[in-house]
Parts: structure tokens; C-alpha cells; sequence
């Protein structure tokens, strides 16, 4: 009973019980891990997409086969159009990669219309894709070159699906942000409301230490410990909990977040490092800092709750 008395001089076992508080708080760690890792996918799914089909333009060259026209920037005349555009590009800075795509690969792109024409000879232009830098558009200057070398080729960029992407993805991440500040503020509301009714409890105790020379911060700081370790223990619980959740989560939007469209094999049930390693590092990383957060959340809150509620007594 000494023992028990000198970790708990307060009674807060009784003031504070060690089940209602982790539970709530461990709800508002599942809530606020759950909007985390929506907005960091969010932000995933935009990165891959500016990196990859957002950073592709597909040119269009008509008549490939057919003499290109004759600049004098050149230097020299290449044989064909499609000669003269694949130079122009290979020479234009901000172009990381070109690819010409076969017969083979256009007509199967094009292949539920040309089936419905019922003219597998129709003639097709040349189609190059072209791989540019991130946030670099290269049509404004090369298309009037390969005009003048080619006239009629056509260029077309996803500009304007990646633009939109990047704003439903800004959005997306507001929004979690959002929950993330509501689940905070009710978190902090909880905390207050359990420290303040602990208060209540053993007010007597609490006054009569406070007159014999007890000082604000002992007093603060014994609740504060103890409603930071049940806050604690929430989050720990709430992360726990919200692990398979973002592991089925993660799982489903492998082939829209992994670079290699090859489905992921499901690991054994035994193997950790292999389930773990399937949530990407900031998933992980908000996993182990969302127990910590709640802690110290909970430790500042009833600190400042405590001292507010002493500077009222007489």
C-alpha cells in the first residue's frame, strides 16, 4: 500500500480510471491514422501521376513515309517527315525519352476502331510519345519547328488531367488535414472534459494538499502523467487497430501507387517484414508518430487544464 500510495499520492486510479479515457482516445488515433494515410495516398497517386502518364506528350505525324520540307536550321533534309521529327526532338532540351510506336502497338491501341471500319489497311500517322521534365511544357516551343518540317503534326498533352489531378489531390489533402484538426480539437475536448471531472473528484484532497504548500506543478504535473500515459496507451491501441486496415488499404492501391503494374504477391501471415514493407515509409512513419502525438497532447492539455483549475481555488 506504501508503494501504491507514493506512485499515486492523488488517487487518480480512482479520479482517472485507466478505461475510459484510452478507449476514446485510442477512437480519435484510428480516425485521425485513417484521414493521415488518405491524404498521404492522395499525394501518392498525384506524384506518379506527374512523374509518369502526366509527363507524357504524344506527337502525331501524318503521312510519315512522305519528303519532309526542306529548313534551313537543319543544316540538312532528312529523308522522310517522321525523320525530320525525330531530329528536332532528339535536339530539343527538356525531352528525357522518345519512343515511336510500332504498327504492331498502334493498331492494337487502335484496334476496336478499326474493327469497327472493317479496314485493317487503313493508313495510319507515325505516333511518337515523349517522357519531358516534371513541370516543363516543351510544345509551345518545338511544335512550330515541327510544323514547318512536317505541317500537320499534331501534339497533345495531359496537361490538363494532371493539373486537375494535382488539384483533387490538394483537395484531398486539405481535407484530411481538416479531419485530422476536428479529430484534434475533440481529442483535446475529451481530454479536458476527463481532467476536469478527475478534479471534481478528489477536489477535497486536491485543495487540502494545495493549502498545506503542494505547488501548482506538482499538482499538474501528477495528472498530466497520468493522462499522458492513458493517452499514450490509446494511441498505441489506435494505431494497432488502424495497421490492417491501411495493409488492405495499401494492398488494393498497389497498382496505382507501385511503378511495375505486376499484382503484389500476399505475404505469410508470419513474415512481419514483408507485411510492413507493403505500407509505404510515411504511412509508417505516421503509425509510430500518432502514439507519441496523443500522448503529448493529452500531458500539455491537462497541464494547462490543472493549473487554469488551481488559479481558481482560494
Amino acid at each position: 500500500m506504501a508503494r501504491q500510495r507514493y506512485h499515486d499520492g492523488l488517487a487518480l486510479r480512482q479520479a482517472l480510471p485507466g478505461r475510459f479515457l484510452p478507449f476514446l482516445v485510442g477512437s480519435m488515433a484510428f480516425l485521425a491514422a485513417l484521414a493521415l494515410a488518405g491524404g498521404i495516398a492522395a499525394h501518392s497517386l498525384s506524384q506518379r501521376w506527374t512523374h509518369g502518364a502526366g509527363a507524357v506528350t504524344t506527337v502525331q505525324v501524318p503521312s510519315p513515309t512522305d519528303p519532309a520540307t526542306a529548313t534551313a536550321a537543319m543544316g540538312q533534309m532528312p529523308a522522310t517527315r517522321i525523320d525530320a521529327v525525330l531530329a528536332t526532338l532528339a535536339a530539343t532540351p527538356g525531352i528525357t525519352d522518345t519512343h515511336r510506336l510500332s504498327d504492331a502497338e498502334l493498331r492494337a491501341l487502335l484496334a476496336p476502331w478499326i474493327e469497327q471500319t472493317g479496314d485493317p489497311s487503313l493508313p495510319l500517322p507515325a505516333v511518337i510519345e515523349l517522357h519531358t521534365v516534371p513541370g516543363q511544357d516543351v510544345a509551345a516551343g518545338v511544335l512550330p519547328r515541327l510544323q514547318a518540317q512536317a505541317p500537320g503534326v499534331l501534339m497533345e498533352h495531359d496537361s490538363v488531367w494532371s493539373d486537375r489531378l494535382a488539384a483533387l489531390a490538394g483537395s484531398l489533402q486539405a481535407c484530411a488535414g481538416l479531419a485530422v484538426l476536428v479529430v484534434m480539437t475533440v481529442a483535446v475536448c475529451v481530454v479536458m472534459a476527463a481532467t476536469r471531472a478527475g478534479l471534481l473528484t478528489r477536489r477535497q484532497a486536491i485543495g487540502l494538499i494545495h493549502a498545506l504548500g503542494a505547488t501548482d506543478s506538482y499538482i499538474s504535473g501528477r495528472f498530466a502523467t497520468r493522462v499522458g500515459l492513458l493517452a499514450l496507451w490509446g494511441g498505441v491501441c489506435g494505431s494497432v487497430l488502424a495497421l490492417p486496415m491501411l495493409l488492405a488499404l495499401s494492398r488494393l492501391a498497389a497498382p496505382f501507387t507501385a511503378m511495375s503494374d505486376a499484382p503484389a504477391a500476399m505475404p505469410d501471415w508470419h513474415d512481419l517484414h514483408a507485411w510492413t514493407a507493403m505500407l509505404p515509409p510515411a504511412l509508417l512513419w505516421m503509425l509510430v508518430i500518432v502514439p507519441p502525438a496523443a500522448g503529448l497532447t493529452g500531458w500539455a492539455t491537462t497541464q494547462l487544464t490543472v493549473r487554469a483549475w488551481l488559479r481558481r481555488l482560494p
